[in-house]
């Protein structure tokens, strides 16, 4: 008889999770629309509670990359931007999102309805994560002809100043007399803090729900995370995010309670290091799954958690989570940072992506993998691809190298 494969339980938050993400683009799209509220783009770690708490509509472009990515449109879309000299070797959310612009096409419409990402009125990025998203933004202010504000964040630091912070805190600030002359409305710090309040309380909910893949059998995985992160992406600063990941973090503790098993038969557990392959998303899970190995702790799914947040004190508190963030740090510091994780969630092996267009987040390209191993005595793979751009990804190769690498943590268990 054929074994019949164990159903792996849904998990039930995910039919709320997609109501609030439809109101947020559907809202979006109609203050874009009529310009019942200002939109501001911002970059996914740009200062969201302050466009928040002055009362824009507030648009992620990269959210849109990601979506380009996961329904494999990016690797189509691509060329236009290169048509126009934005490099092949760059940011594949830059390039595929500018040619999506380019060529009419975007998933939301599928989605959404949505004819086209709302207009910006603004645009507001912050360089802790890369200079492309600076060039990024510029390009759509040269075509929409609004302004470019920008955050320029410190990068490589191992150990924080306190001048780091100020100097950040102090640009933030300064972005708040341009930005009352695009929405018309004299800042309030009330409003403002009220934000910063709700974007730290998503972010402890989003660090409990992530840290509770330290239960054996997981819960949930990576892969889940990748889909669950939404709102802490782009509904940070609101009320509607912090009640999603109650009810969200309440269903995650029934599922420990009950055993439920994100994968049936769990033997092997294994830390992601990097960008997610968004086209290939589905058949890593499954192969994962297939291979009873538990993905349970990522960089980039924590990359979003920013609990240093405090609106007593809003301006160094965000310049103090926006310059904590791991991207923005040294080489000692990420080596003991995913060693400390890989202790506390009883990780064996890491699997490092290095992703072709973003060396930002491929951390494996300055000998991170072999320190892992030689002074922590944690396996690795490297797999190559990329975030957006399948054309850079062997699907078959990394099968075959990922089933080896989990061969070999078996045979060390």
């Amino acid at each position: 008889m054929t074994e019949q494969k164990k159903a792996i339980p849904k998990i039930a938050s995910a039919g709320k999770m997609k109501e609030i993400m439809k109101d947020y683009f559907l809202s979006i799209d109609e203050d874009g629309k009529t310009g019942r509220r200002k939109v501001a783009w911002c970059t996914s770690v740009g200062p969201a509670e302050l466009l928040q708490g002055m009362g824009f509509s507030v648009w992620y472009p990269e959210n849109h990359g990601a979506m380009l990515g996961s329904t494999r449109m990016a690797s189509d879309l691509i060329p236009a931007a290169n048509a126009i000299g934005y490099s092949p070797d760059i940011c594949s959310y830059l390039t595929s999102d500018i040619g999506s612009y380019l060529s009419k096409q975007t998933p939301l419409t599928k989605a959404y309805g949505m004819e086209a990402p709302p207009k910006p009125d603004v645009l507001v990025f912050n360089t802790n994560q890369c200079r492309d998203v600076k060039d990024w933004f510029s390009w759509y202010g040269r075509e929409f002809n609004v302004p470019v504000l920008g955050v320029y964040t410190h990068r490589n630091i191992g150990e924080i100043k306190d001048y780091n912070l100020k100097d950040i805190a102090s640009q933030i600030e300064d972005l708040i007399p341009a930005l009352e002359e695009v929405s018309g409305e004299k800042f309030d710090i009330d409003r403002f803090k009220d934000a910063v309040k709700f974007s730290r309380q998503c972010s402890e909910l989003w660090e409990q729900c992530l840290g509770i893949t330290r239960e054996v059998p997981a819960p949930w995985t990576f892969f889940d995370h990748t889909i669950h992160m939404g709102p802490a992406v782009v509904l940070r600063g609101t009320e509607a995010a912090v009640d999603y990941y109650n009810t969200l973090l309440a269903e995650l503790k029934q599922r420990v309670t009950d055993k439920t098993e994100a994968v049936p038969g769990e033997n092997i557990r294994v830390y992601w290091e990097g960008m997610p392959v968004w086209g290939k998303v589905r058949v890593l899970s499954d192969l994962f799954t297939s291979l009873k190995t538990a993905i349970v702790a990522s960089t980039y799914c924590n990359s979003w958690v920013y609990t240093q947040l405090d609106e007593k004190d809003p301006f160094i508190s965000m310049a103090r989570a926006y310059t904590e963030l791991f991207i923005v740090r040294d080489e000692e510091y990420k080596e003991k940072y995913i060693a400390d994780i890989c202790e506390r969630f009883g990780v064996q092996g890491i699997v490092f992506h290095d992703a072709k267009t973003c060396p930002n987040n491929s951390n494996n390209r300055y000998s991170l993998p072999e320190r892992m191993k030689d002074k922590h005595n944690i396996s690795t793979l490297t797999i190559n691809g990329d975030l957006n751009d399948l054309r850079l990804f062997s699907e078959q190769q990394s099968i075959t190298n990922i089933e080896a690498f989990i061969e070999q943590l078996e045979e060390q268990a």
